[in-house]
């Protein structure tokens, strides 16, 4: 099966184009105002509406409340809600039962220790995504181009499809590919020339790489 590919942070038409046209199965636009990526609710409106239907719209939130997330909906319609902030499961449970959407929740991993949450978010959540965990000082969770030991994921046998981001990049992306087995992976940072700026080629390299990568049955 082909390894599913998440390009996220997309805020330009060109750019989200480019994820498109190199075969991204989910994009993803950002919806938190200290991220350099993060986008108006005009601009996901457009962006949105250019998908037409070529691969899933991912809303990417950060403990956002129910106004915020209602607004992102109205003009997005997104596929899936990417829940990125320190929301409980059953804030998650809840999310999904007023929306009515599929929901991702992402997980911050340091040490074996943050692997112990797992169970719990797996029952509720259609999705998990382990991202490093950030610093202390970090003004936001995720997009800070820092990976964790992927070793903490061999072996892992989830009931839920999961994805592998932090730090990735084109020339890291097939090991980790090797080691986690996982069967997506997500990019942002990895994908650009500057912090927001993504760059067409990277991206067009970095889904050829996972698509290319040898990963273990």
């Amino acid at each position: 099966m082909s390894v599913l590919v998440k390009i996220c942070g997309l805020s330009t038409p060109d750019t989200l184009d480019a994820a498109l046209d190199a075969g991204a199965d989910m994009v993803g636009f950002m919806f938190f105002a200290r991220s350099p990526r993060n986008v108006s609710l005009h601009a996901a409106r457009e962006l949105g509406n250019h998908v037409k239907g070529r691969a899933e719209k991912v809303a990417v939130t950060v403990d956002a409340d129910d106004a915020t997330l209602t607004n992102i909906v109205d003009v997005l319609h997104p596929d899936l809600l990417q829940l990125h902030g320190k929301e409980t499961a059953a804030r998650v449970s809840a999310i999904k039962q007023r929306f009515g959407l599929p929901a991702m929740k992402v997980l911050a991993i340091e040490t074996k220790a943050d692997l112990g949450v797992i169970p719990l978010y797996a029952r509720i959540a259609d999705r998990l995504l382990f991202d490093a965990k950030a610093p202390r000082d970090a003004t936001r969770p995720g997009g800070l181009g820092k990976p964790f030991d992927w070793h903490l994921l061999e072996g892992l046998d989830l009931s839920v499809p999961f994805l592998l981001s932090g730090g990735l990049d084109s020339d890291n992306v097939a090991e980790a590919l090797r080691i986690t087995c996982a069967p997506g992976v997500d990019v942002s940072s990895g994908v650009e020339s500057a912090p927001g700026v993504k760059d067409p080629e990277k991206i067009r390299a970095f889904i050829r790489a996972a698509r290319e990568a040898k990963v273990p049955a």
